[in-house]
């Protein structure tokens, strides 16, 4: 994966184009999760309940989809291949993908954001084999025909307009990162009894408190106190 090009905006694998990808990724997850979660609180309570399911503070933003969809795209989509080894390999790396941030949240921040215990087929309640074949099927339409579609609407942005506003979104997106993670973080330092010492853990406490990170990270429940 190379710059962006000279005279074509984004043309080719370049880091740009990626973005753009990481960017619908992350979009698509946070509402495709939330919308699951509508329909799936009504089948069970018979009442409709919109909770977001993000991975920041601000925005409809879900990194594990972002990355996912990286993933998929970069390992699988960089050759040509039959339908049913992009839906094995994207079923293989989604699922593997999910399992390694499931354990990386409880190992590291001593939360989880979801459990599938009670699940069909489920691997050490952080992915199943149902939900690995979800991830090969998205990886499927994603790699065949949203990939192509972004790929072609970004290419066509005038090139200095299309740098710029990329730039902008990657600004956000880290500030966005930084802030979100950073409150996590605190948070489990807090959790553990460690005071704030210096000008950041004093500023998280005091605009990112638990009430706060409750809103926007609604499935995330603490599990264990992390020494």
């Amino acid at each position: 994966m190379d710059g962006c090009a000279k005279k074509k905006f984004a043309e080719g694998r370049c880091f740009y184009k990626f973005f753009w990808i990481f960017l619908f990724g992350c979009v698509f997850g946070a509402y495709y999760e939330e919308l699951l979660n509508l329909f799936m609180h009504y089948h069970f309570y018979h009442e409709w309940v919109w909770q977001l399911r993000r991975g920041v503070i601000w925005g409809p933003i879900s990194p594990v989809y972002g990355f996912g969809a990286i993933i998929m795209i970069w390992l699988i989509g960089r050759r040509k291949r039959k339908d049913w080894q992009i839906l094995l390999y994207g079923a293989i790396l989604g699922g593997g993908f999910e399992y390694l941030i499931s354990f990386l949240q409880e190992t590291f921040l001593g939360t989880v954001s979801w459990d599938y215990s009670n699940e069909i087929l489920n691997i050490n309640g952080r992915t199943t084999i149902p939900f690995a074949i979800v991830w090969g099927l998205l990886a499927l339409v994603l790699i065949k025909i949203i990939y192509p579609a972004i790929s072609n609407v970004v290419e066509s942005f005038p090139l200095k307009f299309g740098v710029i506003l990329t730039n902008i979104l990657i600004v956000l997106l880290a500030i966005d990162f930084t802030i979100s993670w950073g409150a996590l973080i605190r948070q489990t330092f807090r959790h553990n009894g460690y005071p704030a010492v210096s000008f950041v853990g004093k500023y998280f406490d005091t605009y990112f408190g638990d009430d706060i990170l409750k809103k926007s990270y609604t499935n995330m429940v603490v599990i264990e106190v992390v020494k």
